[in-house]
């Protein structure tokens, strides 16, 4: 027997082992620290600890609306530039453009321009009418701006979720093409401003005043004679802001319609202090968007200037300076709202508005609850198997006992290492890891008999049956592995939770098994005595 071989993987045993109770304990300077290290470590799903559980809908016809907005006035930018005349360009629905008075000498140049810089759109004639043109957006577009708009979503969400320093935060899509999205938050405190923050689209906008405040949108439309000026919108204030009237009507604002710059520009924002003292936003913007920044209220110096979120006006002021790269955003804010909205616009604005369809909430006592019935589940099963293990395989039983021993601390001290989330199926999973570990035994166990009553030498029997057994061994582990990953990777929470304890319990299983179980056989065979029976 190669007693150094069995020294060196006894070291490298040990080392795993330190390992991983350092990776569950830390290093506590006291036993209050030792119990917090060790209740700490291991983060907890929805499920075990409480939290909420919410499925948002997306309602990605608002990216297409905005796609079609812009298209429009590029369109009428380019037309113009052409000397293609026109009476009129609108939009019609959430994804086509109809443009009246198209003179017929015309058509030509509006067609040439469509297919060179308008390509992802169709045009066509109105049936019956030779001046008018209908700008269609191809479905394929359209469907690709409606995925696109649940992915930015998305990451959005979780932007913006992680910014609020929950642990272990869950989102992802949910049913099937339905633009959906679950979200599961461990641990919320505050459900309302959380959902508040999720919700908030945090569209921010800065557009020239052109008329306003009024008091009314009627007093507004009236002013105008009933129709609003080419390029122009009415935008309600922001009554948090005081965008409302001494009679306490809402006040409306006369504004451009398209925004010289957005928050696609901002590369940051924090919560400040206003002039007059109160909580206030600081922005930066980036290159582009200070250029253009600087050109317009360079040119409006005087003017009013709104800060549109939302649509919704949240400050209007008068422009004293040119501004470039820099600015402040004041509105009345709480210093909670000012927070709340930094943190959105540092995470971007969503593409599309959002709206819950459900919304379910965990207590902490019932994660209580189903943490002591897992606890209890897994004591009952591991007892029970350590003590089949030592009635049937007597001297080899403890062999598998320290295996499997050995197996749960690596796979706790895994998700301890990986930050991973422990759920209630992946209590289940770690369970299910108890039982191929001891299947992974009993097919080792069984062969080396098998070699024994064949009438091989202990040694030879030993070596033999690990050989044999371990191609079988590796066969079921791959199998469920890869089952485990399609779970992950097709999953939501408490699945992948199931999924990730059950991997690093088989990979846990296969060192555990194969190499420590070896190790053990090893050095109890360089300690037998000559002719003495193998317990097995």
């Amino acid at each position: 027997m190669d007693h150094n071989r069995i020294r060196n993987r006894s070291l490298f045993i040990l080392v795993v082992i330190i390992a991983c109770v350092l990776g569950l304990t830390g290093f506590p300077k006291n036993v209050t620290q030792l119990k917090d290290n060790l209740r700490n470590r291991i983060q907890l799903g929805l499920d075990l600890r409480g939290g909420t559980h919410m499925v948002l809908q997306v309602h990605v016809d608002d990216a297409v609306k905005v796609t079609t907005d812009q298209t429009l006035e590029q369109l009428r930018d380019a037309m113009t530039n052409r000397s293609i005349s026109y009476t009129s360009i609108e939009r019609q629905g959430i994804s086509s453009i109809l443009i009246k008075g198209i003179p017929e000498e015309k058509s030509g140049d509006l067609g040439a321009l469509v297919s060179q810089q308008f390509s992802a759109w169709n045009l066509q004639r109105v049936p019956g009418q030779l001046a008018e043109r209908v700008l269609e957006m191809k479905v394929s577009e359209a469907n690709t701006i409606r995925n696109q708009a649940l992915d930015q979503s998305r990451e959005t969400i979780r932007r913006r979720i992680d910014a609020l320093g929950l642990v272990g935060p869950e989102v992802a899509d949910y049913g099937q093409g339905d633009y959906e999205l679950v979200v599961q938050l461990p641990g919320l405190t505050d459900p309302t401003r959380v959902r508040n923050i999720i919700q908030a689209t945090a569209m921010l906008e800065w557009k020239l005043v052109r008329g306003g405040p009024f008091s009314s949108r009627e007093d507004a439309l009236s002013q105008f004679g009933g129709v609003l000026p080419p390029g122009t919108e009415l935008v309600p204030g922001n009554s948090a802001s005081g965008g409302s009237s001494s009679s306490g009507g809402q006040l409306w604002y006369l504004l451009t319609q398209v925004a010289t710059v957005t928050g696609r520009d901002l590369t940051g924002a924090q919560p400040g202090t206003g002039r007059n003292g109160g909580p206030s936003v600081n922005f930066t913007l980036n290159r582009d968007g200070a250029a253009r920044f600087g050109e317009m209220t360079g040119n409006n110096v005087g003017k009013q200037l709104a800060i549109v979120l939302d649509n919704r006006v949240v400050e209007a002021a008068r422009i004293n300076d040119r501004i470039t790269d820099s600015g402040q955003i004041e509105g009345g804010f709480t210093p909670q709202a000012a927070s709340d909205l930094a943190l959105m616009l540092r995470s971007g604005a969503l593409p599309a508005s959002i709206a819950p369809l459900n919304e379910n909430t965990v207590g902490p006592s019932l994660g209580a609850d189903s943490i002591r019935a897992g606890i209890i589940a897994c004591i009952v099963g591991f007892v029970a198997v350590i003590i089949f293990m030592l009635a049937y395989y007597r001297g080899a039983g403890v062999n598998a006992d320290v295996a499997l021993v050995l197996n749960l601390i690596i796979l706790m001290a895994a998700l301890a290492y990986f930050g991973a989330v422990l759920t209630l199926p992946g209590i289940a999973g770690v369970i299910l890891t108890v039982g191929m570990g001891v299947d992974s035994n009993v097919l080792i166990f069984e062969r080396i008999r098998e070699e024994l009553r064949h009438g091989k030498a202990a040694g030879a029997a030993v070596a033999a049956g690990f050989e044999h057994a371990f191609r079988t061994i590796i066969d079921t582990h791959v199998t469920t592995v890869a089952a485990a990953a399609i779970l992950f990777a097709f999953g939501t929470g408490p699945i992948r939770g199931f999924a990730v304890t059950l991997t690093i319990g088989l990979i846990a299983n296969l060192f555990t098994s194969v190499y420590v179980s070896r190790t053990i056989f090893d050095y109890v065979l360089s300690r037998r005595q000559k002719g003495e029976a193998l317990s097995v």
